[in-house]
């Protein structure tokens, strides 16, 4: 590796720009690619080169870090990629691609000779933005040394599970499947105070500093009150993941009633104009014309 550990960081959206943002602070040489190139142009006021297709980003790099919207379109991007790597490059894989998207992604690793680590992250925009992301790791211990700056550069703590891929993927479905579980039951909850002529805040007094109250539960609850839906994780990726949640469970053999009726949920708020807002507009879905006094 060169004496400056250089990171190419493919995807630059919600999550990929704070995360190659924080790289920057951290003194690595990183480069940045997004298929919508206004969106990773930004960083080049932090340190970062912005490079004009997936292969110039890639030139070079000791590492490659994915945070693209799937499997298929990482899939793509490290295929458009794959001239400009070199064996031995360390990729963290950090997309939520689900149980069927990973192996593809593990298997184009071994074919271009890369050092294939499974690290989907938990967190939002908030936490990416300071740099306090959990990364989920499944990976080669000899992949560790070389990961760590990048590793502690983008979150506050990493949690090996393992040295084969999909450990990591797994449990990041199981984690998910709580934070979107929580997110309905908080948007549905207002909508039915709203419906009911309940003043919200009637509510989150009630159940304050008990068991039942939670932090989560508070964001969203001031996201949905407030009107502000800027996303931290947008309607149409949680759909996307929740429909990878279920698709786990059924391959696992799991009924999973709650996460199916949340991702429909997710498809109504989306088709309501909701899709690119932040995931507390699950609330919408509560209404049939997706209006409701929580509209911003």
């Amino acid at each position: 590796m060169s004496e400056r550990l250089s990171v190419a960081v493919l995807g630059t959206g919600i999550m990929g720009a704070p995360m190659a943002r924080n790289l920057c602070s951290a003194g690595l040489d990183v480069r940045v690619w997004n298929r919508t190139r206004a969106k990773a142009e930004p960083l080049a006021e932090a340190g970062a080169r912005v490079a004009d297709s997936p292969r110039d980003a890639v030139e070079g790099a000791d590492v490659l870090l994915t945070m693209l919207h799937d499997g298929p379109a990482t899939a793509e991007t490290v295929r458009a990629a794959a001239p400009g790597l070199r064996s031995g490059v360390i990729w963290l894989q950090c997309t939520t691609a689900g149980l069927e998207g990973l192996p593809p992604l593990a298997e184009l690793g071994r074919e271009y000779g890369l050092v294939f680590v499974d690290a989907p992250v938990l967190g939002t925009r908030a936490p990416a933005e300071a740099g306090q992301l959990l990364v989920l790791a499944a990976g080669p211990e000899s992949a560790r040394t070389g990961a760590g700056p990048v590793l502690e550069a983008i979150g506050s703590r990493t949690v090996w599970v393992g040295e084969e891929p999909g450990a990591a993927s797994r449990l990041k479905l199981v984690c998910n499947s709580w934070v979107l579980a929580v997110t309905h039951g908080t948007a549905e909850a207002l909508a039915l105070a709203d419906g009911l002529g309940v003043d919200p805040q009637s509510f989150l007094d009630a159940i304050e500093g008990g068991s039942l109250d939670m932090g989560y539960l508070r964001i969203k609850a001031d996201t949905i009150r407030s009107g502000q839906y800027t996303p931290s994780f947008a309607v149409s990726t949680a759909e996307k993941d929740a429909r990878l949640i279920v698709s786990a469970g059924e391959e696992a053999g799991v009924r999973l009633d709650v996460a199916e009726a949340g991702a429909e949920r997710f498809r109504r708020a989306a088709e309501l104009g909701h899709g690119d807002e932040d995931m507390a507009a699950s609330y919408f879905a509560s209404f049939p014309d997706g209006g409701g006094p929580g509209r911003g």
